[in-house]
């Protein structure tokens, strides 16, 4: 494992993370009616908390997007979901919450579910598949997916609705990482023309933006121990999927392997949900900053 990825992927996961916690902390004053709508982004540029936490997560996902660059997706992208460890961290020092055994469970069940996978898959680059239908089929099942979960999330916003929209925004998130990758060997091999004149980083940013909404909706409508798990948990596991899909990152598959990486990847999930569910996790509005509509108004 390359120590620059290893310290890019980390300081990604911490930028991450810390721009989730005060994004939410803002997007949860927004007023209802903006719901699923691109209205709703331009009234959180109102909230300076909310720009400052965007601006974090743009700078975690440039040192993703770097990280990417320089080392295979499989690799990455676990080491992306400890983001979730650092929003636990800025939550735990705003409420002076104790992790307590379920924190510290948590807390091992990641770590020790990311390094499973990673020594027992132990991702290395292959050569990428170059026809365009498998690329198609996969990104498409994925955001065929993620736009399923949101039409069920516009039926029950005040229940499962905000669970569904960060999975959904979590796939979207793991294709834009996909496609990161692929931008950048089309910027390496052929410069910035190549780049401009292929559907890939249009891709980056259509899936950005949306997922940007979904998130940001589901923010809005719960507590952030409701969405960030699955957003968490949703982004490694698309991102996996498309890199030893069509990206050509290989994976051990022997049967102990194959054991030990799914073990792994059960352990992450289930370590994000317990951190997820933290009482540390901010639960509800601190009614300390202006809510848009209350911003509309002056």
């Amino acid at each position: 494992m390359s120590v620059l990825v290893l310290v890019l992927a980390v300081s990604a996961a911490c930028c991450l993370g810390f721009g989730f916690v005060l994004q939410q902390n803002a997007a949860q004053q927004a007023p209802l009616s903006d719901f699923l709508s691109f209205r709703l982004l331009l009234d959180l540029m109102r909230m300076p908390r909310w720009l400052g936490g965007l601006g974090l997560m743009v700078a975690g996902m440039v040192l993703g997007a770097v990280a990417l660059g320089k080392g295979e997706i499989s690799l990455v992208e676990p080491l992306l979901a400890t983001n979730l460890l650092f929003a636990l961290a800025l939550s735990r020092y705003r409420t002076g919450q104790s992790l307590g055994r379920q924190g510290w469970a948590g807390l091992l069940l990641l770590a020790g579910g990311v390094s499973a996978f990673l020594m027992a898959g132990e991702p290395r680059a292959g050569t990428a598949v170059a026809d365009p239908l498998r690329h198609w089929l996969i990104i498409g099942a994925v955001v065929g997916v993620a736009l399923v979960l949101t039409a069920y999330a516009k039926r029950s916003r005040l229940s499962w609705g905000p669970v569904l929209l960060a999975t959904a925004a979590g796939l979207l998130y793991g294709v834009q990482d996909a496609l990161t990758r692929v931008s950048g060997t089309l910027f390496g091999d052929g410069g910035l023309a190549e780049l401009l004149t292929s559907w890939q980083p249009y891709g980056v940013l259509a899936c950005g933006v949306t997922g940007l909404v979904l998130v940001q909706s589901a923010f809005e409508t719960a507590p952030l121990r409701m969405s960030l798990p699955a957003l968490t948990a949703a982004e490694p596991l698309a991102g996996i999927l498309c890199g030893v899909g069509f990206l050509g990152d290989r994976l051990r598959t022997d049967t102990g392997a194959l054991a030990w990486e799914a073990a792994g990847l059960a352990a992450v999930v289930a370590g994000i949900v317990l951190l997820g569910m933290h009482p540390a996790m901010p639960c509800g509005a601190t009614g300390t900053e202006p809510s848009a509509r209350d911003l509309q108004r002056r």
